[in-house]
């Protein structure tokens, strides 16, 4: 295997790959819950809202400089109270999962939620997706809820599960 690398990803190097990315996971996976693919254009604003947000977007490059996977985390719900909790999502490129790709990502993005003082990390998966499932339960995860038939794709429903990490940051949290 070609040696990899960490990145932060940047529109101007990443958003054809996230975009790809993203659209491959459209057309072919319950992974997004959307129908219709995405555009370049959309991805001006999708990074714009990570950094208003001071989100990262990190991603794993091959040894030829091609993004293989990524993961970020934003807004879990746009109320104060809940400035702590943010939602992520991590993406692996169809030709690669199962390398351990999604677990690097997520460690990385765990470390940075901490280094930003967030207390709690949640993910909304697809219930039927057992490899995201295993994914989050192996790194400390717990299964905090479904939510029966909030999606409807490719002729059927989903059902939505909600995992959940609680950190140990931040060590003073402040109302406000």
């Amino acid at each position: 295997m070609a040696e990899q690398s960490t990145v932060r990803c940047t529109h101007e190097r990443h958003a054809a790959a996230i975009l790809a990315i993203f659209n491959d996971a459209i057309a072919n996976s319950t992974a997004l819950y959307d129908y219709q693919p995405r555009t370049l254009d959309s991805m001006g604003p999708w990074f714009a809202a990570k950094d208003k947000g001071n989100f990262p977007v990190i991603g794993i490059e091959d040894g030829d400089g091609q993004l293989i996977a990524f993961g970020s985390y934003g807004t879990f719900r746009a109320w104060p109270a809940y400035k702590y909790t943010v939602e992520h999502s991590v993406y692996v490129r169809h030709d690669q999962r199962g390398r351990g790709l999604g677990k690097a990502i997520m460690q990385l993005l765990i470390a940075a939620a901490r280094e930003q003082n967030l207390h709690a990390m949640v993910g909304g998966i697809d219930a039927t997706n057992a490899g995201s499932i295993a994914l989050h339960a192996g790194l400390g995860f717990q299964h905090v809820g479904t939510m029966p038939q909030v999606g409807f794709k490719f002729g059927k429903w989903l059902d939505l599960a909600l995992y959940q990490l609680i950190l140990d940051t931040p060590a003073q949290p402040v109302d406000g």
